[in-house]
């Protein structure tokens, strides 16, 4: 049985926690393991030893091995002596005295604890900050101390919590700030849209112009053309003016108004004529009477509404001018019938034509207030263009904003026409034609109808080189566009010409060469 004693000396621990059939149970590591015999005397393994045995990847200290064996025993339970001795017990195999109880190991089922014994289970916490030794697990460490705070730095925690709940709400107040700036800023530009911007104009009609000949059918225009009127008393008498409504109010007392830079007097025939006569008395040099000019109403009106952009109109001017000749015939038949009447009726008769106003008249007057003061005057033959005028007028005051934010282009030199504009190519490859188009426009001394000669007949460049390819020499080659026909005009001032060589031979140069410093144009 010794033999058996030294086997169970040198065997290694088991692997897992069952036992093998038909032993007792494994005792929990750390318990003493005793080996009787009848004819040999029992050899006890050291704590230290077992605890190496048990553990071969981490090992308790040498204070958790005295503290193990310094543990009382139980009822029932053997302890574990450091040197040799006797037991009085023989003949038993295979008895293991464990740390739970019991004289033959038949209770360390039920009091066995998996792992380390209760010094060892222990020993975490008396390490510092509570760390587990080498080889045990976290779940079964104790929970480290939360750290106590001073007042100063809960206080600093406090204030920089504070700091951060103020930085939060001020950028959720910009987020908040800037979406409604952006949705303001999308509403005005809508409302200064062609067919939205008149919704918010109203037209500004003095009483005068009710009471003039034709004045209802100006406001019957303005009304039929959708556009909200107002008549309410002017300081220039016979003038339109306009307002804009606010998009977005300022106030919530009710609508904002805004005043138009822009009046449109009403000039009567009478009125215009006076001033016509008085600019050319005062051309002449006759003082008498200082008669009302253009210029001086222009400054009477700007003086009154400072500002604003004039504008005017006179009606039935021509029907004047009418009336004018056909009293110049009547006058000459009478002088024809009564040439033999006295000086004084011939004498009469020059200073009522002096008083007459002619077309020279009214154009010297209109250039010279054009060139001092740029205020244009518009002549009607009747009240229902005056009212179209007045329609048009009124929408070009309404469009006014959104034709100058298009106006605002990044380039001085910006023209927004077909030519210099880019062309657009969508995925399914439309518009690739008038980019070939283009290409061939940009040779020198090509116009827009020799380009599309070219690409009607050749429509894309691959077909073009697949021409040249085809071709037997050199010379074919640079002669193949030159029979192209170019038709300019349509009807009977159509005309037509040919391509000619010298651009046939650029376009298979530009096609063909492998030289980028090629002069395709010597002479462009």
């Amino acid at each position: 049985m010794a033999a058996a004693a030294g086997g169970a000396e040198g065997r290694s621990p088991p692997s897992g926690p069952s036992p093998r059939p038909g032993s007792p149970p494994s005792p929990a590591w750390g318990s003493a393991v005793v080996v009787l015999s009848s004819d040999s005397e029992p050899e006890v393994v050291p704590l230290a030893e077992r605890v190496k045995r048990r553990l071969p990847r981490g090992r308790p200290s040498a204070e958790g091995s005295a503290a193990l064996r310094e543990r009382p025993c139980g009822s029932g339970q053997r302890p574990a002596v450091g040197g040799g001795g006797r037991t009085g017990t023989g003949g038993v195999l295979g008895a293991e005295v464990g740390p739970w109880g019991g004289a033959n190991g038949a209770g360390g089922a039920e009091g066995a604890a998996p792992g380390l014994p209760e010094a060892a289970l222990t020993e975490p916490e008396a390490r510092p900050g509570g760390s587990p030794p080498s080889g045990g697990s976290a779940e079964n460490s104790p929970m480290p101390k939360r750290r106590k705070y001073s007042q100063k730095e809960r206080e600093a925690m406090c204030q920089a919590a504070w700091q951060r709940r103020k930085e939060r709400e001020a950028r959720k107040r910009e987020q908040e700030q800037e979406k409604e700036r952006k949705k303001t800023l999308a509403k005005i530009l809508k409302a200064q849209r062609p067919g939205e911007c008149q919704k918010y104009i109203t037209v500004v009609l003095d009483p005068a112009i009710l009471q003039v000949e034709g004045g209802a059918q100006v406001l019957a225009a303005l009304q039929s053309a959708n556009y909200s009127c107002v008549v309410e008393r002017q300081a220039v008498p016979c003038s339109i003016t306009w307002r804009r409504k606010a998009v977005i109010p300022q106030t919530e007392d009710g609508d904002e108004w805004t005043e138009e830079p822009n009046v449109l007097v009403l000039l009567r025939l009478e009125e215009f004529l006076s001033m016509v006569r008085g600019y050319k008395q005062e051309a002449q040099g006759c003082a008498e009477g200082q008669k009302e000019t253009l210029q001086s109403f222009v400054a009477q009106v700007l003086k009154k509404m400072p500002g604003k952009t004039l504008a005017m109109t006179v009606v039935e001017v021509e029907k004047y001018f009418r009336c004018l000749r056909a009293q110049s015939k009547k006058r000459l038949q009478k002088a024809t019938a009564h040439r033999n009447e006295g000086d004084e009726q011939r004498r009469k008769e020059v200073q009522d034509s002096g008083l007459e106003i002619t077309r020279l008249d009214v154009e010297e007057a209109l250039v010279d207030l054009q060139l001092c003061t740029q205020v244009p005057v518009t002549f009607f033959a009747s009240w229902e263009e005056v009212g179209e005028f007045a329609t048009m007028f009124s929408k070009a005051v309404a469009e006014a904003p959104y034709k100058r934010q298009q106006e605002k282009t990044g380039f001085s030199f910006y023209l927004e026409n077909k030519w210099c504009r880019g062309v657009k190519v969508d995925p399914s490859g439309k518009g690739l034609f008038e980019v070939w188009k283009r290409q061939i426009q940009q040779f020198n001394r090509v116009s827009l109808e020799m380009a599309e000669a070219v690409v009607t007949a050749y429509p894309s460049p691959q077909l073009l080189d697949q021409a040249y390819s085809r071709c037997s020499s050199e010379q074919e080659r640079e002669n193949l566009l030159a029979n192209i026909l170019v038709r300019r005009g349509e009807g009977v001032t159509a005309t037509s010409r040919r391509i000619g060589p010298e651009l046939s031979r650029r376009i298979y140069l530009q096609m063909t060469s492998h030289d980028p410093d090629l002069y395709l144009d010597a002479t462009g």
